[in-house]
């Protein structure tokens, strides 16, 4: 899996799977949304984009299916950084 990290902008990160073609954008909101059947191309553009939003909205919002976004285990990320801060479980 491909990842780029975005530091401005509503885009903050993006997670690509060339095998599925998959696309995972995670937003300042913290939802994520997916889109299937995006090209490698696709994902290279939106990385190298100077306002990925724009890119997105333009160029991949309307164009590629939705999908379940990969990295939906999101509650046992957040218990693991809880107890990495706090301790607990042990």
């Amino acid at each position: 899996m491909q990842t780029k990290t975005f530091t401005s902008g509503r885009i903050r990160k993006a997670d690509y799977d060339p095998a599925s073609q998959q696309l995972d954008l995670h937003w300042d909101s913290k939802t994520v949304l997916a889109y299937k059947h995006v090209p490698a191309e696709v994902y290279r553009r939106l990385c190298s984009a100077p306002n990925p939003t724009t890119y997105w909205e333009d160029r991949i919002a309307e164009e590629y299916p939705k999908g379940t976004p990969m990295t939906s285990s999101a509650a046992p990320d957040a218990a693991k950084q809880f107890n990495d801060l706090f301790g607990g479980g042990d």
